[in-house]
């Protein structure tokens, strides 16, 4: 069996304008100081990380990875999830995802696809430069609009929106097959790959292609009251990256999962720093352990409650209370007996 790397820490949610998170140097040894082992770079974020510079320049790439290498991290993967989501956007949603493209191809659908594409093939090329196995990204959604069969979908609605969506990615999913990189789709509402079924839906039309893996976070499960153990037996096979965090559902006379349109901190279902949730961890880092995951534990920090720095301090020490240090050899092994053929033969009733 294999040990799970970590503690990881997604850097998205702690960049901003103020040191240390606005630059790679400054938060790469603040997380190293917190205790974390691993970082996972938004590669959208300039302050952070310049993917268009990456994709051109090895030089810079070798500058990146000594920044890392001098705060004691290891990059676990680059994160693509803005240009992902651009990959396939319903018209219903242009206005708000032009936000996450630059701001001269807002207004142009069509440009800001291309771009897209233009985007997550860099990324696999610079996954590559910086000596990473998996990536991780949004599938982007073209049927999200139609989620409740009410009014009527017709037919064949779903079964189109999911041709296009594999014929948007094939391409992007053969780029990464191209360098020896797993692109890892995060299950998550909003996107056409929410749960099981939808990933089985995309995962048939582009061929099982090797490739087309999961990040898998099991908080989006519980909001959605979906076996997230469960879910690690059906897809193991295919779970190459792992964000840890932690959730609560709490349904009421007034909400269920839609929650009623309410901001985060008043919905029946929202996320929690690591432990103030109601994910069964142990049994997520025992799964996936025997399973023999042993990519990275990465934390996410996404609670409406608790301050994001208070989040990642104490995440670390969590993430790494979890990982379970795998052992060699059988518990038993001290009442092992040596291998016989004949004596199994007797003890089978087979030899007389």
């Amino acid at each position: 069996m294999k040990t799970i790397k970590g503690p990881g820490l997604f850097l998205a949610q702690f960049a901003g304008d103020a040191a240390p998170f606005n630059s790679l140097r400054s938060i790469t040894g603040w997380a190293a100081g917190l205790g974390y082992e691993g970082v996972q770079i938004p590669s959208w974020d300039k302050r952070l990380f310049d993917l268009d510079l990456a994709a051109d320049s090895y030089d810079y790439c070798d500058e990146v990875l000594g920044i890392c290498n001098e705060a004691g991290v290891t990059i676990t993967d680059l994160s693509s999830h803005l240009q992902g989501q651009l990959v396939a956007v319903h018209a219903a949603y242009d206005r708000p995802f032009d936000g996450f493209a630059p701001v001269q191809l807002h207004g142009n659908p069509e440009a800001r696809q291309r771009w897209a594409v233009e985007q997550m093939t860099k990324a696999a090329r610079v996954s590559q430069r910086l000596r990473l196995t998996s990536h991780v990204t949004f599938s982007g959604s073209l049927a999200w609009p139609y989620i409740y069969p009410w009014p009527q979908r017709p037919a064949g609605l779903i079964e189109d929106a999911f041709d296009e969506l594999a014929r948007r990615w094939r391409p992007i999913l053969d780029a990464f097959d191209a360098v020896g990189v797993d692109l890892c789709y995060e299950i998550h509402p909003g996107e056409d790959l929410f749960d099981g079924t939808t990933f089985e839906m995309f995962l048939q039309r582009v061929g099982n292609h090797a490739r087309c893996k999961i990040n898998y976070d099991p908080s989006h499960f519980v909001l959605q009251c979906l076996d997230y153990l469960g879910f690690i037996d059906h897809y193991h096979e295919r779970i190459a990256a792992f964000h840890v965090k932690d959730a609560e559902f709490n349904p009421s006379p007034k909400q269920g999962v839609y929650s009623g349109y309410a901001p985060w901190v008043e919905r029946a279902g929202r996320f929690r720093s690591l432990g103030d949730g109601q994910v069964d961890f142990a049994a997520v880092f025992s799964k996936l352990a025997a399973y023999d995951y042993d990519s990275w534990a990465v934390l996410e920090w996404e609670c409406a409650l608790k301050h994001p720095e208070a989040g990642a301090r104490e995440g670390a020490d969590f993430i790494r209370r979890h990982i379970i240090p795998v052992t060699e050899h059988a518990f038993d092994d001290f009442a092992a007996a040596d291998t016989d053929t004949a004596i199994n033969a007797q003890m089978l009733g087979l030899s007389r």
